[in-house]
């Protein structure tokens, strides 16, 4: 495994965006869920991960970076695993996260009359991987929260060591490109998955696993 770059934050803080920016950049491929949604060798290997059966070195196989859930919810092991890798902590406000969190991800997990049959195994795989270890078991909006600000202390905890970017992407390129060590580049920093956006690109991969 030769991941460079690993992402704590949680999704809904500009993860997708960040994908974005960062193969724009050169560190892609970048891992997202947006890629696991539709390949069912990822979604096995991610259930083996929450069975305590990991092999990032399968899962990450290709990708220079990693950001978002399922990555995110692991993200200190990967480190363990990847010690040279720098860890970028996608930030937003945890109240403000959490309006984002409880009205797309968090309902679409919790809603399982409403899982498509043929996507059962990518519904359970993020239950496991975002209820059950990102979030601690809790579905509560206190409990949430008290898992979201406990992942940020944990990376910032790394902060002072020169190895952890804690980011917001309304900050764009230039906080980014110094972490990284790498030019700015002559392009709009990249704003992508608005809330609208987010329910068509899990219906569009679960379609795609279908098939």
């Amino acid at each position: 495994m030769a991941l460079e770059i690993i992402g704590a934050g949680f999704g809904r803080t500009g993860t997708y965006s960040l994908k974005a920016a960062l193969e724009h950049l050169g560190f892609g491929p970048c891992h997202h869920m947006s890629e696991v949604v539709s390949d069912p060798r990822q979604i096995k290997a991610w259930c083996a991960v929450t069975e305590g059966r990991p092999d990032f070195d399968a899962i990450f196989s290709g990708f220079r970076s990693a950001v978002d859930f399922p990555v995110s919810a692991y993200w200190q092991d990967v480190l363990t695993a990847t010690p040279n890798a720098r860890v970028i902590l996608s930030h937003r406000e945890a109240e403000d996260w959490y309006g984002s969190f409880s009205q797309t991800i968090l309902p679409l997990i919790l809603d399982k009359e409403a899982w498509p049959q043929n996507a059962a195994p990518w519904f359970e795989m993020i239950e496991k991987v975002i209820i059950g270890k990102a979030l601690g078991g809790r579905t509560d909006r206190d409990g949430i929260l008290k898992a979201y600000r406990a992942n940020e202390a944990a990376a910032r905890e790394l902060e002072a060591q020169g190895k952890v970017l804690v980011f917001n992407v309304r900050d764009g390129w230039e906080p980014l490109c110094r972490f990284l060590g790498v030019d700015l580049p002559d392009a709009p920093f990249p704003k992508t998955n608005a809330r609208a956006d987010f329910f068509s690109s899990v219906k569009s991969g679960t379609q795609e696993a279908a098939v």
